[in-house]
Protein backbone atom coordinates (compact mmCIF):
# COMPACT_ATOMS: atom_id res chain seq x y z
CA UNK A 1 0.00 0.00 0.00
CA UNK A 2 2.78 2.26 0.72
CA UNK A 3 4.18 1.65 -2.48
CA UNK A 4 1.65 2.51 -4.72
CA UNK A 5 0.90 5.96 -2.52
CA UNK A 6 5.09 6.39 -3.27
CA UNK A 7 4.74 5.65 -6.31
CA UNK A 8 1.94 8.08 -6.97
CA UNK A 9 2.98 10.80 -5.75
CA UNK A 10 6.06 10.34 -7.55
CA UNK A 11 3.93 10.12 -11.31
CA UNK A 12 1.97 13.31 -9.62
CA UNK A 13 4.99 15.33 -8.67
CA UNK A 14 6.46 14.64 -12.24
CA UNK A 15 2.91 15.50 -14.24
CA UNK A 16 3.07 18.81 -12.01
CA UNK A 17 6.71 19.56 -13.12
CA UNK A 18 6.06 18.29 -16.44
CA UNK A 19 3.35 20.91 -16.78
CA UNK A 20 5.07 23.75 -15.11
CA UNK A 21 7.62 23.36 -17.92
CA UNK A 22 5.11 24.41 -20.65
CA UNK A 23 4.96 27.71 -19.37
CA UNK A 24 7.78 30.48 -19.16
CA UNK A 25 7.95 33.65 -17.94
CA UNK A 26 9.76 37.26 -17.95
CA UNK A 27 9.00 40.63 -16.08
CA UNK A 28 12.15 42.01 -18.06
CA UNK A 29 11.44 41.93 -21.47
CA UNK A 30 12.57 44.82 -23.93
CA UNK A 31 10.43 46.66 -26.44
CA UNK A 32 11.84 49.48 -28.35
CA UNK A 33 10.01 51.52 -31.17
CA UNK A 34 12.20 53.57 -33.70
CA UNK A 35 10.97 56.09 -36.10
CA UNK A 36 13.18 57.51 -39.06
CA UNK A 37 12.04 61.43 -39.16
CA UNK A 38 13.24 64.16 -40.95
CA UNK A 39 13.99 66.40 -38.34
CA UNK A 40 14.68 63.93 -36.09
CA UNK A 41 14.99 60.08 -35.15
CA UNK A 42 12.73 59.04 -32.17
CA UNK A 43 13.72 56.04 -30.76
CA UNK A 44 12.74 54.65 -26.90
CA UNK A 45 12.89 51.73 -24.75
CA UNK A 46 10.99 49.94 -22.24
CA UNK A 47 12.77 47.06 -19.95
CA UNK A 48 9.29 46.12 -18.10
CA UNK A 49 7.88 43.89 -20.33
CA UNK A 50 5.79 40.81 -19.21
CA UNK A 51 5.58 38.13 -21.60
CA UNK A 52 4.12 34.36 -20.68
CA UNK A 53 4.62 31.85 -23.44
CA UNK A 54 2.98 28.52 -22.83
CA UNK A 55 5.06 26.28 -24.87
CA UNK A 56 2.45 23.64 -25.07
CA UNK A 57 -0.73 25.63 -27.29
CA UNK A 58 2.18 28.62 -28.63
CA UNK A 59 -0.20 30.84 -26.62
CA UNK A 60 1.64 33.96 -26.05
CA UNK A 61 1.11 37.40 -24.26
CA UNK A 62 2.69 40.24 -23.84
CA UNK A 63 2.26 43.40 -21.54
CA UNK A 64 3.34 46.90 -20.70
CA UNK A 65 2.85 49.95 -19.14
CA UNK A 66 3.10 52.75 -21.33
CA UNK A 67 5.12 55.35 -19.01
CA UNK A 68 7.40 52.26 -18.93
CA UNK A 69 9.59 54.18 -21.64
CA UNK A 70 12.63 55.79 -21.71
CA UNK A 71 13.85 58.09 -24.09
CA UNK A 72 17.09 59.95 -24.39
CA UNK A 73 15.63 63.27 -24.45
CA UNK A 74 13.30 63.99 -21.58
CA UNK A 75 10.89 66.61 -23.74
CA UNK A 76 10.49 63.89 -25.86
CA UNK A 77 9.43 61.84 -23.35
CA UNK A 78 6.98 64.32 -22.00
CA UNK A 79 5.57 64.81 -25.75
CA UNK A 80 5.07 60.60 -26.18
CA UNK A 81 3.04 60.39 -22.81
CA UNK A 82 0.99 63.39 -22.80
CA UNK A 83 0.41 64.51 -26.36
CA UNK A 84 0.61 61.34 -28.40
CA UNK A 85 -0.11 57.93 -26.57
CA UNK A 86 -1.78 60.01 -23.92
CA UNK A 87 -0.55 57.40 -21.20
CA UNK A 88 -2.93 59.13 -18.71
CA UNK A 89 -5.96 57.68 -20.55
CA UNK A 90 -4.48 54.55 -21.71
CA UNK A 91 -1.59 53.59 -19.58
CA UNK A 92 -0.78 49.63 -20.87
CA UNK A 93 -0.43 48.21 -24.27
CA UNK A 94 -0.37 44.38 -24.64
CA UNK A 95 -0.43 41.54 -27.45
CA UNK A 96 -2.47 38.37 -27.02
CA UNK A 97 -1.39 35.72 -29.75
CA UNK A 98 -0.06 32.50 -30.50
CA UNK A 99 2.83 30.78 -32.17
CA UNK A 100 1.09 29.40 -35.28
CA UNK A 101 3.82 26.96 -36.34
CA UNK A 102 4.65 25.81 -32.83
CA UNK A 103 4.72 21.96 -33.38
CA UNK A 104 7.82 23.10 -35.54
CA UNK A 105 9.56 24.11 -32.23
CA UNK A 106 11.44 21.87 -29.90
CA UNK A 107 11.68 23.72 -26.85
CA UNK A 108 13.44 20.72 -25.68
CA UNK A 109 16.31 20.45 -27.84
CA UNK A 110 19.34 23.85 -27.98
CA UNK A 111 18.72 25.92 -31.45
CA UNK A 112 17.05 28.67 -32.91
CA UNK A 113 13.79 28.45 -34.77
CA UNK A 114 11.43 30.95 -36.98
CA UNK A 115 8.11 31.33 -35.26
CA UNK A 116 5.28 32.64 -37.34
CA UNK A 117 2.84 34.73 -34.73
CA UNK A 118 -0.20 36.28 -34.95
CA UNK A 119 -2.74 38.02 -32.78
CA UNK A 120 -4.30 41.15 -31.34
CA UNK A 121 -1.91 44.24 -30.40
CA UNK A 122 -3.66 46.64 -28.35
CA UNK A 123 -2.19 50.30 -28.51
CA UNK A 124 -4.20 54.01 -27.63
CA UNK A 125 -6.81 51.82 -26.69
CA UNK A 126 -7.23 50.49 -30.30
CA UNK A 127 -7.09 46.78 -31.10
CA UNK A 128 -5.21 45.78 -34.60
CA UNK A 129 -4.75 42.22 -36.04
CA UNK A 130 -0.92 41.84 -36.32
CA UNK A 131 1.28 38.80 -37.91
CA UNK A 132 4.90 38.88 -38.10
CA UNK A 133 8.05 36.67 -38.35
CA UNK A 134 10.20 35.95 -35.30
CA UNK A 135 12.96 33.87 -34.02
CA UNK A 136 12.83 31.30 -30.79
CA UNK A 137 15.94 29.99 -29.38
CA UNK A 138 16.15 28.17 -26.72
CA UNK A 139 19.75 27.05 -24.65
CA UNK A 140 20.18 25.96 -21.43
CA UNK A 141 16.71 26.02 -20.54
CA UNK A 142 15.75 29.34 -20.86
CA UNK A 143 13.29 30.44 -24.11
CA UNK A 144 14.88 33.69 -26.25
CA UNK A 145 11.90 35.27 -28.01
CA UNK A 146 12.63 38.48 -30.24
CA UNK A 147 10.48 39.72 -33.28
CA UNK A 148 10.35 43.07 -35.60
CA UNK A 149 7.17 44.20 -36.87
CA UNK A 150 6.29 47.48 -38.24
CA UNK A 151 2.96 49.49 -37.41
CA UNK A 152 1.33 52.31 -39.22
CA UNK A 153 0.19 55.20 -36.36
CA UNK A 154 -3.23 55.80 -37.70
CA UNK A 155 -4.31 52.60 -37.25
CA UNK A 156 -3.80 52.89 -33.43
CA UNK A 157 -5.70 56.64 -33.82
CA UNK A 158 -2.14 58.34 -32.53
CA UNK A 159 -2.82 61.92 -33.64
CA UNK A 160 0.28 63.93 -34.96
CA UNK A 161 0.03 67.99 -34.28
CA UNK A 162 -0.52 69.71 -37.52
CA UNK A 163 2.74 71.52 -36.72
CA UNK A 164 4.94 68.62 -36.88
CA UNK A 165 3.00 66.97 -39.24
CA UNK A 166 5.21 66.40 -42.08
CA UNK A 167 8.41 65.99 -39.61
CA UNK A 168 7.06 62.40 -38.17
CA UNK A 169 7.03 58.93 -39.75
CA UNK A 170 3.76 57.75 -40.16
CA UNK A 171 4.87 54.23 -39.11
CA UNK A 172 6.70 52.60 -36.29
CA UNK A 173 9.13 49.91 -35.63
CA UNK A 174 8.54 47.64 -32.87
CA UNK A 175 11.19 45.34 -31.78
CA UNK A 176 10.26 42.57 -29.33
CA UNK A 177 13.12 40.67 -26.86
CA UNK A 178 12.31 38.50 -24.01
CA UNK A 179 14.43 36.24 -22.38
CA UNK A 180 12.01 33.86 -20.57
CA UNK A 181 12.49 31.16 -17.88
CA UNK A 182 10.20 28.22 -16.40
CA UNK A 183 6.92 29.52 -14.94
CA UNK A 184 7.56 28.24 -11.24
CA UNK A 185 4.08 27.74 -9.53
Amino acid sequence: MNKRIILLAVLLTGTLMMKAQDKYFTRNGTITFYSKAPLENIEAQNKSVTCVLDTKTGNLQFALMMKGFEFEKALMQEHFNENYIESHKYPKSDFKGQIVNNDAIDYSKDGDYTAKVKGKLTIHGETRDVETLGKISVKGGKVIAAADFIIALEDYKVEIPKLVKDNISKTVKIAVGCSLDVLKS
